[in-house]
């Protein structure tokens, strides 16, 4: 190792001279406790070192020891529903060694647990030739995640030796013999995390990622490998969203990084995602989650490195073939970190006081996401779906980390106080979220669904859209300047508002919404709006057409509480709109041209 000395500490932020032959981005050992640090500014022999421990009581004089590494992530079986620090320290291992509720300075351990054997069964055998990517074997790692263990990065070569049986991380598994030698390879692989996985080719990404929000998978879509924002104001809902998706989406696995936030947010996911049943394998979400935390409480420094590690780990997964939803709670905390860092190295501020360069930082963040085909020879295809929280100041959207992430992203669901207050969860604006994946999404509901999807959709933004321009009317003029056909929109708006775009996040069975429940729901509000639309049209009065349908109306509204295992129930619905619309017809004398 090379050492140098501490020159001058401020903050987080170590100043060390004799460091000529460190590197940026090398892994130092700060200090005689030998705190963590990451080089990441270098003039002459003089480092500045960002370190993601506490710093106090460092002082001049005291060594720096650089490993010569980038800081690494370990990628091998027993990453799954573990919980890791910003810099992928196991949490329940750091506890039992220090005995304390507190991250304690300077203890130095692995990520993995490089003891625990696992049974490796092989894919490949002896005289195969492989290359990068290609899979040699799995690791049944839960009962969810069938870990695949792929050759390393820059290898290639013909097997001379593989072996089934059990095996620790660190034992040889299989050797592979290259052109100038013959290399022993283990389950473990490192990867720098701040530099992506290489891939085979990027792709469009097209199918949808159900999550069970029916705002989000009606309106708003997000595709598997797309990338969304959740900006919101505190208390508007953003992380019980992300909550939601996390629990919901239907994605192989997720990788939730809680960067900034409060620790109950992560106390949340604990007590919740091992209790709660995934209802795409009927296993713990647990089996298929990583959780990274680095809350308000600990070390900021390494918030920025948290968003790496996660997004490292997701690569790593995707690169198997899976689907990987990443969560980060929340950027804005990690652009905080790196304010502060920009800010101690005295470099020019851009807006806000955030470094200029915050921009390409996000971008290059959400550039590691998308659908991909990944190295290998059987073109395995895989996907990151990046999903993060902005929290802006007094929900101010107009400030530059939310402006940054909207340049780059193709989502946005802003969330809005006022929803909120009115007890309207998920918050969601209507009016005012987007989402560019829409079209796309809409032709492939509508081969899915063998229905009109896409009309449907547009056909219900159009009245929400309508009610609010009528309610502008009403606030000038009152209801009564009102058409029965603008009243009876306005009554399906609220159907809309109320029955459908509203959800409840703490009901058993509200809490997640299957495609085809979508569909039936929407499709029934909808019919309910055209049959009242013929019967006005019919010379029926709205007044009949309310007070003849109280006891289907509420049915409607009910129907959100119906379980999956009794949509039957909404088709015996559509059918009542219709024949109950109908008499209406015939009572007020009118028959059916």
């Amino acid at each position: 190792m090379q050492e140098g000395k501490v020159i001058k500490v401020s903050g987080p932020l170590v100043m060390a001279n004799n460091m000529a032959n460190a590197s940026i981005q090398d892994i130092c050992y700060v200090g005689d406790l030998g705190v963590i640090g990451e080089i990441i500014e270098m003039r002459g022999d003089v480092a500045s070192i960002q370190v993601y421990e506490e710093t106090a009581g460092i002082g001049p004089g005291e060594p720096v020891r650089t490993t010569g590494e980038a800081l690494s992530v370990e990628l091998a079986p027993g990453i799954m529903s573990q919980m890791f620090d910003g810099i992928q320290r196991p949490l329940d291992t750091f506890l039992k060694i220090t005995e304390s509720n507190f991250l304690s300075r300077g203890v130095q351990l692995p990520a993995l647990n490089h003891e625990k054997k696992w049974l490796f069964e092989p894919a490949k055998a002896v005289g195969d030739s492989v290359s990068a990517g290609d899979i040699v074997g799995t690791v049944q790692e839960t009962n969810v995640i069938n870990h695949k263990i792929m050759v390393p990065n820059g290898i290639q070569g013909t097997i001379t030796e593989i072996s089934a049986g059990e095996f620790t991380i660190d034992e040889v598994i299989y050797k592979i013999a290259t052109e100038n030698e013959e290399k022993a390879l283990t389950m473990l692989q490192k990867w720098p995390v701040r530099r992506g996985r290489p891939i085979k080719e990027k792709l469009n990404p097209v199918a949808p990622m159900i999550t069970g929000q029916r705002v989000i998978d009606t309106f708003f879509p997000v595709t598997k490998g797309g990338a969304a924002a959740v900006p919101g104001p505190f208390g508007a809902g953003k992380t019980v969203v992300q909550h939601q998706i996390a629990k919901w989406a239907d994605v192989d696995l997720v990788v939730y990084v809680g960067c900034g936030e409060r620790g109950n947010e992560m106390t949340d996911v604990l007590n919740e995602f091992p209790e709660l049943i995934d209802p795409n394998t009927g296993e713990s979400l647990m089996e298929r989650t990583v959780l990274i935390a680095n809350t308000s409480n600990m070390p900021v420094a390494a918030r920025e490195a948290s968003i790496y590690t996660g997004i490292t780990i997701a690569e790593y997964f995707r690169d198997m073939g899976y689907n990987v939803a990443i969560m980060a709670d929340s950027t804005s905390r990690w652009a905080e970190a790196l304010r502060e860092m920009s800010g101690r190295l005295e470099e020019m501020p851009g807006d806000e006081g955030y470094p200029a360069y915050l921009g390409s930082r996000l971008a290059e963040y959400y550039e590691r996401s998308g659908r991909v085909i990944a190295l290998g020879d059987d073109n395995r295809e895989g996907s990151i779906t990046a999903i993060s929280a902005v929290s802006p100041s007094g929900g101010d959207i107009s400030e530059p980390v939310t402006q940054n992430t909207l340049r780059v992203v193709k989502v946005f669901w802003g969330l809005d106080s006022q929803l909120a207050q009115q007890r309207h969860f998920p918050s969601i604006n209507w009016l005012s979220s987007y989402s560019l994946y829409s079209a796309e999404v809409g032709q492939y509901l509508d081969q899915q669904l063998n229905g009109d999807w896409s009309g449907m959709v547009k056909e219900g933004m159009r009245i929400l859209q309508e009610e609010s321009q009528l309610n502008e009317i009403v606030r000038l003029v009152g209801i009564d300047s009102l058409s029965d056909r603008d009243r009876l929109t306005l009554q399906v708006a609220k159907s809309l508002r109320e029955d459908y775009l509203q959800q409840n996040a703490f009901d058993d069975v509200d809490t997640y919404t299957s495609r085809e429940k979508q569909y039936k729901m929407l499709d029934n509000i909808l019919t309910f709006g055209h049959e009242g639309q013929r019967a006005l049209s019919l010379g029926s009065y709205l007044s009949e057409i309310i007070d003849g349908t109280v006891m289907l109306r509420d049915r409607i509204a009910r129907s959100k509480y119906l379980p999956e295992d009794q949509l039957a129930k909404l088709d015996e619905i559509h059918q009542e709109i219709k024949s109950e619309i109908q008499e209406i017809i015939a009572q007020g004398g009118m028959t059916n041209d």
